[in-house]
């Protein structure tokens, strides 16, 4: 028997688009720019996933490229000084000491370290962003390149990123799933599936993983299944507002 919308829904199937209802999801994969290996391995991942690099990392402009070649969504993985000085140093680190102008020379520097970034997404960041201050002169510099939006990775419960980045007009979010806070392949599948249950209660999520071994076996398994199981895996620009 006919029904109606099933014409209508059919034509979707077939045209490759999916429903207005459909659950979105976005992922970042963070961290890339230092492995060779792994960076190829993530740029490979079927769909519209998300690439973040760190500036000065010694093969970050060589896998952007890549990425970019492939269609993928480019990123600036931005340092932020973190609140525990565990003794990592980062290079185009931006920390709470520097001055307005130190800082706008780092950003800048960092920016072109990365060709095609279409956004920029923190690095570490929680003694950073709870910093309206620094955080307001941070979101001038990415004001000031138009087509940039901000992710706001959300290391830390107080982050007001977010919120200083809505204020100051920038196309922003935050992420809601970090799935591999452990390398362990448990843990990964459970973030994922968490991914997917917030994806439903609120219609669309963001999610961040690195190029660990665990997350890319399964995101090679998985990605490819997200639309059968009624999801659009979409680039994490269109989740930003």
């Amino acid at each position: 028997m006919y029904r109606p919308g099933l014409l209508a829904t059919l034509l979707l199937i077939f045209s490759g688009a999916a429903p207005a209802d459909t659950p979105r999801v976005a992922i970042i994969i963070d961290d890339l720019g230092y492995h060779l290996a792994n960076g190829k391995r993530a740029i490979e991942l079927p769909g519209a996933v998300t690439f973040s690099f760190l500036p000065g990392a010694p093969r970050a402009r060589v896998l952007a490229e890549h990425a970019y070649g492939n269609g993928k969504e480019i990123l600036l993985h931005l340092p932020l000084q973190a609140y525990a000085d565990d003794g990592r140093t980062e290079p185009s680190e931006i920390g709470i000491d520097m001055s307005r102008e130190r800082l706008s020379h780092v950003f800048n520097e960092a920016l072109q370290s990365v060709p095609h970034a279409a956004g920029i997404n923190s690095h570490r960041g929680s003694l950073m962003t709870r910093h309206p201050g620094h955080m307001q002169w941070l979101m001038e510099e990415i004001s000031d390149h138009e087509h940039l939006f901000f992710i706001d990775s959300y290391t830390h419960h107080e982050s007001v990123a977010l919120q200083i980045a809505n204020e100051a007009g920038i196309d922003a979010t935050r992420r809601d799933v970090f799935l591999d806070p452990d390398r362990s392949p448990e843990t990964v599948a459970r973030e994922f599936e968490r991914m997917k249950v917030l994806a439903k209660r609120r219609g669309q999520v963001v999610a961040i993983g690195h190029p660990y071994p665990a997350t890319l076996e399964l995101l090679e398994r998985e990605l490819p299944r997200l639309a059968e199981q009624g999801f659009e895996l979409v680039k994490v620009s269109e989740l930003v507002k």
